[in-house]
């Protein structure tokens, strides 16, 4: 149930290029007592260009935000509204701004936010490859187990992947791609999305690595879902996927665990090919 009190809103920002930030968007941040962001000097630029002076600034970025919870809901409770930017794109998907969504809405206070720029989504939507299902996948695991489970995961999706990568590890997740989901898996790799130098590659994943060049910006990786329907992983999936598993220090008996689990297969088709590793 709803208390009476100011609300929290999420503000989407421009990726790129600052004509992208919307009418409303200004609208919110100019009235907002307190606006919540990663870098204030970033969002302090940003303020600026839009001609909003605003009333204070407090720094909630992946470190700060439960800490920043509290003094939110103060403002919140004095009836006065709350703003929550990122450096980029809409707060909360891979950045700050779901824990304070949670406490604000735990707490019965209003939330709504000012939709706008979002680089999986227009790196979907230029991909050329289906879009009536997909699933956001975020930034993968860097290392360990958790980063094969999760290859191994994205091998067998049907639905499209959307993820995100850093500029100095998007070769490495290509290649982990490769041997994953094989060469030929279709996807587009974008970078500086709305900005002067916007980039898509599309094409297979041998044919993007090929044809990358020096990494600059942040990355939006579309991929291909399998298309083998119904039918279960064949042989080479299951073995890229163990050794992948084995690589990273698992036992057989915790790889073929895993990779059975993750691709949806018998455990003893798995083991059988474990064996013959």
């Amino acid at each position: 149930r709803l208390v009476s009190g100011g609300t929290l809103w999420l503000v989407a920002t421009p990726i790129g290029n600052l004509g992208d930030l919307a009418p409303r968007a200004v609208a919110v941040l100019s009235a907002a007592a307190l606006v919540c962001c990663e870098d204030t000097r970033r969002t302090g630029r940003l303020l600026q260009h839009a001609g909003v002076r605003a009333q204070r600034l407090a720094v909630a970025n992946e470190h700060t935000e439960l800490s920043r919870i509290a003094e939110v809901l103060d403002v919140l409770a004095a009836g006065d509204d709350v703003a929550v930017v990122t450096d980029a794109g809409t707060p909360g998907i891979s950045d700050p701004g779901e824990r304070l969504v949670r406490a604000a809405l735990d707490a019965g206070f209003d939330v709504s936010a000012v939709p706008g720029p979002s680089a999986d989504v227009m790196a979907l939507v230029l991909s050329g490859l289906p879009t009536s299902r997909y699933v956001f996948e975020g930034f993968l695991p860097r290392s360990g187990r958790d980063r094969s489970a999760r290859l191994a995961e994205i091998a067998a999706e049907r639905r499209t992947v959307v993820l995100y990568e850093a500029p100095h590890r998007i070769r490495r997740t290509l290649d982990d791609l490769r041997e994953s989901c094989g060469d030929d898996r279709r996807a587009a790799v974008a970078r500086e999305l709305t900005k002067l130098h916007e980039e898509v590659l599309r094409g297979t994943l041998a044919e993007i690595a090929a044809a990358i060049g020096e990494p600059r910006g942040e990355y939006v990786v579309v991929l291909e879902g399998t298309t083998t329907g119904d039918e279960p992983a064949d042989d080479d999936a299951i073995r890229a996927a163990l050794r992948a598993e084995l690589a990273e220090g698992a036992t057989k008996k915790e790889a073929v665990a895993s990779v059975a689990s993750a691709l949806g297969t018998p455990k003893k088709r798995v083991y059988a090919l474990a064996i013959a590793l």
